[in-house]
């Protein structure tokens, strides 16, 4: 679990020691870097909420889900991370860790990050679109399939493997272009 939560909050800890310092020196108002902060801590976990979702709507019967149904009916949410460790691996058939979900949200980024001067919903959108890559990066680098059997989960037709790479440049080209439209975000 530690190094999930590495992995997760050590690039949106950068990009936000960037864009504050950056902020600060052209002495852009406090409250826009304390919303900045604020999004990215609630984006950062904002998508795993598709696990909950996964164990109390989608498949309520597994043993698991009935496991994390009573944590949280007992509120013992020390049990629920444990069982979010131990299982987030085996769930490839989510709402919000798809291909499908990651286009549509790019595409709502552009729109935001083009049309709002909102710095909480832009860090936020720019926090749910770095998850999303972390998490596609992490397994292109140790299991191209595992990528495959959850990015791509519901279709018949999929990217190949070796295709994969293109993707996840296109997307990490959307990242940068994202996280400097936040950079030049005037308040």
């Amino acid at each position: 679990m530690k190094q999930e939560l590495t992995h997760h909050i050590l690039p949106l800890f950068v990009l936000f020691l960037i864009i504050s310092a950056v902020w600060f020196f052209n002495q852009v108002p406090y409250s826009e870097i304390i919303f900045l902060f604020l999004g990215f801590s609630v984006g950062t976990y904002l998508l795993d909420i598709d696990h909950f979702i996964f164990w109390f709507f989608l498949r309520p019967n597994l043993e698991e889900s009935r496991i994390a149904q009573a944590a949280l009916k007992n509120k013992d949410f020390k049990s629920i991370l444990t069982l979010f460790k131990a299982t987030h691996k085996n769930h490839t058939n989510l709402i919000f860790h798809h291909y499908f979900f990651q286009v549509v949200l790019a595409l709502f980024t552009f729109f935001v990050f083009t049309s709002s001067p909102n710095i909480f919903v832009k860090a936020l959108l720019l926090a749910l679109n770095l998850h999303l890559l972390v998490d596609e990066l992490g397994d292109y680098v140790t299991d191209k399939k595992t990528l495959q059997k959850w990015l791509f989960a519901r279709e018949p037709k999929q990217l190949s493997a070796d295709s994969l790479k293109y993707y996840l440049i296109v997307f990490i080209l959307l990242l940068f272009t994202f996280a400097v439209l936040l950079l030049k975000s005037k308040p």
